[in-house]
């Protein structure tokens, strides 16, 4: 497969090829060419410059193999070719000397056991890369329904191996059972975070939903009696998926402060502190991966009924008034954990009897609504035709809709909501 040109080998990629090997530009190191063969698998070298050239074809890759050698000034380039693997849950075996400041990966190799290469790849075993391999495609196999090839006969060194090929085949299988469990576990722990209860009164009815794509998810929302005139709501929504988004939503649960102790009482938060202050710890957190996230977080006053929001790089709430068109409510704001010194907008509004307000995460944007060209915002027609229902029946429109849709897999997202109705 070397000194083929790009061309050829983006051709190359018109059928299932089970490795995926990229580099800066040296050819693949002859033992791991050799493995390849041995194994019966087929494989595709590639410079790590033409990655954008075969991006809309990873579902024809079982697992990917980077040689990072020699890419000390790619890392950012690296970084998001990670990402874009890890989306399509493409496993990644990173080879690499110990850089100064290694790329963190969450796929099933991550970078901090990676294996140091050298030129004559005596620092590694080749029995060890055949595990993560097979690993990765077992996995990918588990989740995608990919038929794993079979392999070929053992080589003398595999002979020598105290485990036969089936047995590592079987302890895969078994590592990969243990994932899903631990995950499964992971999205009960996440959950336990949510609010067990809303604060619903003879005024003021809730509604919510929370629907992971995977077991865990990068939504949380929360909805908090402050004090008893106050209610506190939000929901945040991480940039990215799987476990490290999911981490990632436990630390706004705890860095979001809606009020602070004093020594004679309490203050309440204004929307816009609450904001900046997330914001300002997100940002000192300097989290790995490009993480970030957005966030809509309104306070009602209970006897007023008067709520004030703000957002941050969120999909803007959404006011239903009787007789009226829904209609979005507006207020700038960033993403959080970009820019530390960011400022955030906040805005008011008087709720009467009969409104219904909707906070969502963009995964039900399908639902909603969306933006079409130069025309602007526009509302779905089952969004419409539900508009006049209960919250109550608006969020469980929602739901069978998030059982139901019919999308590509890779464009499932979490979708979450909150909803208010005045009485």
């Amino acid at each position: 497969m070397i000194g083929l040109d790009t061309a050829d080998r983006v051709e190359l990629l018109k059928s299932f090829t089970d490795v995926l090997y990229m580099s800066s530009g040296t050819q693949m190191p002859p033992e791991l060419r050799r493995l390849l063969k041995s194994k019966k698998l087929s494989f595709v070298a590639l410079e790590i410059e033409n990655f954008l050239q075969i991006r809309d074809r990873l579902d024809l890759v079982g697992t990917a193999v980077i040689d990072a050698e020699g890419m000390d000034t790619q890392q950012q380039q690296l970084a998001h070719v990670i990402e874009s693997l890890e989306s399509e849950k493409i496993g990644v075996v990173l080879l690499t000397n110990r850089m100064d400041m290694p790329v963190k990966s969450f796929s099933l190799a991550p970078s901090k056991s990676s294996f140091s290469m050298t030129n004559t790849m005596e620092s590694f075993s080749v029995d060890d890369l055949w595990v993560r391999i097979s690993m990765n495609l077992a996995y990918r196999k588990k989740s995608d329904g990919i038929m794993v090839k079979p392999p070929g006969q053992p080589s003398r060194m595999l002979k020598l191996h105290k485990n036969n090929l089936a047995e590592q085949l079987h302890m895969t299988e078994a590592l990969v059972d243990n994932l899903a469990e631990q995950l499964r576990l992971a999205g009960l722990v996440q959950q336990d975070f949510l609010p067990t209860q809303l604060p619903n009164t003879e005024t003021i009815k809730w509604a919510t939903v929370f629907e992971p794509a995977e077991w865990v998810s990068g939504d949380i929302y929360d909805v908090l009696r402050i004090d008893e005139r106050h209610i506190g709501f939000y929901i945040a929504d991480v940039v990215g998926h799987g476990m490290p988004a999911a981490l990632l939503t436990i630390f706004v649960k705890q860095a979001l402060v809606m009020r602070q102790t004093l020594d004679s009482g309490y203050s309440i938060f204004r929307p816009a502190e609450v904001m900046k202050n997330l914001n300002v710890r997100m940002a000192a957190q300097k989290l790995s991966g490009y993480q970030f996230a957005t966030c809509c977080y309104c306070l009602l006053n209970t006897e007023t009924l008067r709520l004030t929001y703000c957002r941050a790089g969120h999909p803007y709430p959404i006011l239903i008034r009787p007789g009226r068109q829904p209609e979005q409510l507006e207020a700038r704001g960033s993403l959080l954990g970009v820019f530390a010194e960011a400022e955030f907008i906040e805005r008011s509004i008087q709720l009467e009897q009969g409104d219904k307000l909707i906070l969502y995460s963009d995964g039900a944007d399908r639902f909603i609504g969306g933006y079409d060209g130069g025309a602007g915002f526009s509302f779905s027609e089952k969004f419409l035709e539900l508009s006049s229902s209960s919250v109550v029946e608006i969020m469980h429109g929602l739901t069978e809709f998030a059982h139901n849709q019919t999308v590509d897999v890779s464009e499932v997202d979490d979708i979450t909501s909150i909803a208010l109705e005045i009485h």
